[in-house]
C-alpha cells in the first residue's frame, strides 16, 4: 500500500483546527529553515507534505513560485484557499508527480517519516530538485528533548504498532536524515535546531488540537476516543509546568542539502 493511501485517510479531518492549533506552533521551524535557505525570490519551491499550507504561504510571501503536495485532499483544499497564487496537488511523496529538476528548492516538514519507504521519498525529493538546488528536511529532534514523545509512547503502549510502522519521530535518531540525504545523492550543507513548545489553554483545548492530527487518529480508531483523550490528558497533567501552564517543550531540527550541479 502506498503511503498516501494510509496517510490521506488519517490526516485532514479538521484542517482549520490543525492549521490554527498545531501547524502555527511549528512556525519557528519553518521560519528558521526558510531563512537558512537564503533568498527565495524568483525561485521555484515545492513543499512536499504541505499540510494546510503555512510553509507555502510563507514562501509565497518571500517571492517564491510555490507548489505544494499532500496526501490529504482536505489539507490541499485548505492550502489552496490560503494561498491562491500557489499550485497544490494531492499526491504521494514516494511518487512525486513532477518532472526531474522541476524546482530550485524542495522542502519537506514532518512528512518524510510517514513514507512507507523513507529512502524512496528522499530519492524523489532529490529527483525533482534541479542540479545546484537545495533540499530542506524538517523533523522532530532528539526524543529526549521532545516532551510530546511521551504522548506517543503512552499511546503506543495502548496499541503497540507492528515493527517499522511510520511514526512522528521515526527518522529522528542522530544522523538518520543526513544519511538518507546523502544516499539520495545530495550533500549536506547546513543544519539547525529550533524550539517549538506546544501550549494549550486547558485539557479541552489540548484534546481539540491533538485529535486534529493523523498520528493520533490511528490510535483513536484502534482503542477509542475516550481512552486516547484520557491518556493525553494524563501526560499533559504530568508535564504541567510550575506556573500552571500546560506546555510541552519540543526541539525540532532542519537539515539542508544541495544537489550537485550538472557536470560536477
Amino acid at each position: 500500500m502506498r503511503s498516501s493511501e494510509v496517510q490521506g485517510e488519517l490526516w485532514g479531518r479538521a484542517p482549520a483546527t490543525w492549521s490554527q492549533e498545531f501547524e502555527s506552533q511549528m512556525q519557528p521551524l519553518f521560519d528558521s529553515t526558510l531563512a537558512a535557505l537564503g533568498t527565495l525570490g524568483g525561485k521555484r519551491l515545492l513543499d512536499a507534505g504541505c499540510g494546510t499550507g503555512l510553509v507555502a504561504s510563507l514562501a509565497d510571501a518571500a517571492g517564491a513560485s510555490v507548489s505544494g503536495l499532500d496526501a490529504s485532499s482536505a489539507f490541499v483544499e485548505f492550502a489552496g484557499e490560503r494561498t491562491p497564487s500557489a499550485e497544490f496537488r494531492v499526491g504521494d511523496i514516494e511518487q512525486l508527480p513532477y518532472e526531474d529538476g522541476a524546482f530550485d528548492v524542495v522542502t519537506a516538514f514532518n512528512s518524510v517519516q510517514y513514507a512507507v519507504a523513507p529512502s524512496v521519498a528522499f530519492y524523489e525529493l532529490a529527483r525533482v530538485c534541479e542540479p545546484g538546488g537545495q533540499v530542506a528536511i524538517g523533523v522532530w529532534g532528539d526524543s529526549a528533548r521532545c516532551e510530546t514523545e511521551a504522548v506517543f509512547a503512552r499511546l503506543r503502549s495502548l496499541d503497540p504498532p507492528p515493527p517499522g510502522t511510520a511514526a512522528p519521530l521515526g527518522i529522528s535518531e542522530p544522523g538518520r536524515v543526513e544519511s538518507l540525504l546523502e544516499a539520495a545523492g545530495l550533500t549536506v550543507c547546513a543544519q539547525g535546531e529550533v524550539s517549538c513548545p506546544f501550549t494549550f489553554r486547558d485539557i479541552d483545548h489540548a484534546w481539540a488540537a491533538h485529535s486534529s492530527a493523523g498520528a493520533i487518529h490511528k490510535f483513536i480508531e484502534a482503542v477509542g476516543a475516550d481512552k486516547v483523550r484520557d491518556t493525553i490528558a494524563s501526560v499533559l497533567e504530568a508535564d504541567r509546568k510550575p506556573d500552571g501552564e500546560l506546555r510541552q517543550d519540543n526541539t525540532f531540527r532542519f537539515v539542508i542539502a544541495t544537489k550537485p550541479a550538472a557536470g560536477a
